[in-house]
């Protein structure tokens, strides 16, 4: 089943876009505890779409240089930990790459702790990584971050809970309706089991396009380890949303 947003007025020519049911996690997830607080507790009126939400986030020229996209060479010195490549496309649901659009990370540090005020994990910070990054992808939809591999963390949501390691991805693809932000998991991770945010996905496979692939191909000799992961914007292969902290507190533990 799939639902439609409502008819634009008449002269009006707007895309349209399917929301698969079934495919992204339920807006109150009873093992996600903080999703108690902010699902809504009734069920959400379909808006028809405006010029605004088909027009995309105009960046401006230069607005994002390409130094954005290394998050080890932001600083004096360089950050502590394993040194990684992430890289992919950013796809729409056709297969087609969607180039010029802006793709932001964020990520805990090597120890598993966000430079972030509300973030009182006990251990340390790294003076030589803020954990933020973005870049603009390019004629063929890739994008392309030098990074540290983050850290599990602890979080408050059941007895000994723990994040498995993972970025968060921010995307507004060619416009507005394309918004997404979700998270790239890493392969193998022992801790899939045991996180209510990742199984809060209720097919399996959609679970499984979050994670990323470890490729050899991508890795440079003596320097860093190369992942990849492929990005779908709306679609029955899309990939898939994930719940966030509120803005601007990216960085607590819940």
């Amino acid at each position: 089943m799939t639902t439609h947003p409502p008819s634009p007025p008449a002269g009006l020519v707007l895309p349209s876009y399917e929301r698969p049911s079934g495919l992204h996690p339920p807006l109150d997830s009873p093992g996600y505890r903080s999703t108690a607080l902010r699902a809504p507790s009734q069920r959400p009126l379909m808006i028809t779409q405006g010029l605004t939400e088909i027009t995309g986030p105009a960046l401006g020229e230069g607005r994002v240089a390409p130094a954005d996209a290394d998050l080890t060479t932001q600083h004096a010195g360089e950050p502590l930990g394993e040194r990684i490549i992430v890289t992919g496309r950013v796809l729409d649901s056709g297969g087609r790459p969607i180039p010029d659009t802006l793709v932001e990370v964020w990520q805990a540090n090597a120890a598993g702790r966000y430079q972030h005020a509300v973030d009182n994990h006990p251990a340390p910070l790294d003076p030589n990584f803020s954990g933020v990054g973005r870049c603009v992808t390019d004629s063929e939809g890739r994008y392309r971050f030098v990074t540290i591999k983050p850290g599990a963390y602890p979080w408050r949501n059941h007895p000994n809970a723990w994040r498995p390691a993972h970025i968060h991805f921010s995307l507004f693809g060619r416009a507005f309706t394309q918004r997404l932000v979700t998270q790239m998991y890493f392969p193998d991770d022992p801790l899939f089991e045991y996180d209510p945010i990742f199984n809060s996905i209720p097919d399996p496979k959609a679970r499984q396009r979050l994670i990323s692939r470890f490729d050899i191909n991508l890795t440079e000799p003596d320097w860093a380890l190369g992942y990849e992961w492929d990005i779908v914007l709306r679609g029955s292969a899309g990939t898939v949303f994930e719940e966030q902290p509120a803005a601007g507190r990216r960085g607590e533990r819940r």
